[in-house]
């Protein structure tokens, strides 16, 4: 029993490490196919979405701490990536997968994103990576590692509300590359700053959710990927 299960085992990393390579002739084609990539902290769940024809670049999204990648932020960003022929993938991660609403050991987090992302753009597809509030921060911490060109933060969540002094700054100053911020002006956890490699964009209304306005959320993305150096449009 042991040795049927551990067979068992084999052949389920195995099946995730076979997941083709969004950039592939052969990847998946159409919109909708689900799949699952396992990591060092368990399987995430991915819906992959891929134009016919071969994707001019990926862009992995994510969710916030206890919540989905399906919200109306996030695929306002998917949606706009789509229009300029790029790969897109909606990534649940793992500790969500397990039914966990908090994330943990962000160094086991930041780990488990970089395996996903490695799985996807086997590739090499210019890469562009997001995510909403706690999905953001990973998305910044590991731009560098996974080579990012652009990053894509949606309601970065700054300051815990009433903790000032636990500023989430330097994680979005360390990204390394282009970064777009889009912030609620009533969001409780504040609105970073822009510099040189960071857009910041406020939006009227809007709260943490985000939720109010996708179409502006996907103006503003597809205003800001028409600037980003190194991306090949379709």
């Amino acid at each position: 029993m042991r040795e049927l299960s551990l067979k068992l085992r084999i052949q389920r990393v195995n099946a995730a490490r076979e997941v083709p390579s969004v950039a592939a002739a052969t990847a998946v084609t159409g919109y909708g196919a689900n799949v699952e990539i396992m990591t060092g902290a368990g399987p995430a769940r991915v819906v992959l979405d891929k134009p016919a024809r071969r994707p001019a670049f990926l862009v992995v999204l994510t969710h916030g701490a206890g919540g989905r990648p399906d919200t109306p932020d996030v695929l306002a960003v998917r949606d706009a990536a789509r229009g300029f022929g790029a790969a897109t993938a909606l990534v649940t991660q793992p500790y969500r997968v397990r039914g966990a609403r908090a994330p943990g050991s962000t160094v086991r987090q930041d780990a488990a994103w970089t395996d996903i992302v490695a799985t996807l753009n086997a590739g090499n597809l210019p890469l562009v990576q997001g995510g909403r509030s706690n999905g953001a921060r990973v998305a910044c911490r590991t731009a560098r590692q996974v080579g990012a060109i652009g990053v894509i933060a949606l309601a970065f969540p700054l300051c815990p509300p009433g903790y000032p002094g636990r500023s989430r700054d330097g994680e979005l100053r360390d990204a390394g590359t282009r970064v777009l911020v889009l912030n609620g002006d009533r969001d409780p956890f504040g609105v970073p700053e822009p510099d040189d490699a960071t857009c910041v964009v406020v939006l009227a209304g809007e709260t943490h959710a985000l939720s109010k306005n996708p179409s502006a959320i996907g103006e503003a993305v597809a205003g800001w990927l028409k600037t980003l150096p190194g991306l090949d449009r379709q």
